[in-house]
């Protein structure tokens, strides 16, 4: 008799077993990811997601808080084949429902052949598919999610490695994964990390060497007070961003950006710079793309499977943007050069 229900849009139900008990609702993804299961659920641009992991077995190396990316779960729920009891203590004591003995397979597929899809999950010993039915008609779409930011992004500024040899940085947190700061702070820049809806005032007095929009969770188009600050600052000071730091940076100048059909989730996305024609594998997670960069920006990289948009650069206004994780936790460390050659463009 199965203890957790996963329902999925067209009310298809899926019997599997409850890991770790309670209800939730989300955007239904997966990752491609065989690795680094801690860092992928303690990052920020999961949040109003559920999390399917197409590598069958998650938990086998624990579960070590230094891994973490933030500090708390961000999915709604996850979903595996098959999940450790480590992993699972770990999200009941996070408040996270959590399932397996399902068929990722399927999942996988049916994410690929139909996009992303909205969810709902019950999980425990008085569940029934009405209450996995009930939280999937009351999810709503990732771009309804207007004030998203707020909900992953520090309340004040923080200030890492003050007095730090380097370029003042000033990194706006739209949900920053801390391996970003981290990278940062190893090449002794002072780093202020502020809210996602920060003031050009609060800026303007750091007066930084750089301006730096972070990665985060749903539709760049949200975080409008970023794309401002980007607006006042390009031309003056140079401009980096990650992830959705590219789609915010790209939507500033004059581009456009659109939801993916079902995105870039894992750590074996294969990219090609258009310079030098070499590819490096990268992480991803990302639901929304740059569709159109605009005038003021030039691609210089793209995805080998489909040729989005990977990388964004102008050498005149001083700004390069990436919208794979060049700080690679987890996965491949081929494009940490990205964070020398932002520094470098600061310290001009």
């Amino acid at each position: 008799m199965a203890d957790a229900y996963v329902a999925i849009e067209g009310d298809r139900v899926i019997e599997a077993r409850a890991r770790a008990p309670g209800t939730a609702r989300g955007e239904l993804v997966f990752t491609t990811a065989y690795t680094g299961y801690e860092e992928s659920l303690t990052d920020p641009s999961y949040e109003e997601q559920v999390l399917t992991f197409s590598y069958p077995l998650i938990g086998n190396y624990g579960v070590r808080e230094e891994r973490f990316e933030s500090d708390r779960v961000h999915p709604r729920a996850a979903v595996a084949r098959e999940m450790t009891d480590d992993v699972a203590e770990w999200l009941e004591s996070e408040g996270i429902p959590a399932v397996d003995h399902l068929d990722t397979r399927d999942i996988v597929t049916e994410i690929r052949d139909e996009g992303a899809m909205k969810c709902g999950i019950a999980a425990g010993p008085d569940v029934t598919e009405q209450d996995a039915l009930d939280e999937l008609h009351e999810c709503k779409h990732m771009s309804d999610h207007t004030d998203i930011g707020a909900q992953v992004s520090v309340d004040d500024v923080e200030v890492h490695n003050e007095g730090g040899d380097g370029a003042t940085v000033a990194l706006v947190d739209c949900g920053a994964k801390g391996s970003i700061t981290e990278s940062l702070v190893e090449r002794d820049a002072e780093v202020h990390v502020f809210p996602y809806d920060t003031s050009e005032d609060d800026v303007a007095a750091v007066d930084p060497d750089l301006l730096f929009i972070s990665n985060g969770p749903g539709d760049p188009e949200n975080f409008e007070q970023a794309g401002e600050l980007v607006e006042t600052y390009v031309g003056d000071v140079p401009l980096a961003g990650i992830c959705l730091g590219q789609q915010v940076v790209a939507n500033a100048l004059g581009g456009e950006t659109e939801k993916m059909e079902f995105g870039h989730r894992g750590v074996n996305q294969p990219v090609r710079d258009l310079r030098s024609n070499q590819v490096v594998m990268t992480t991803q997670n990302h639901g929304y793309t740059v569709a159109d960069p605009g005038d003021k920006l030039d691609v210089t990289q793209v995805n080998v499977n489909d040729d989005t948009p990977e990388g964004l650069e102008n050498d005149d206004l001083n700004i390069i943007t990436r919208q794979y994780h060049p700080e690679a936790n987890p996965g491949p460390h081929d494009s940490l050069g990205f964070f020398d050659d932002v520094l470098g463009m600061a310290g001009e």
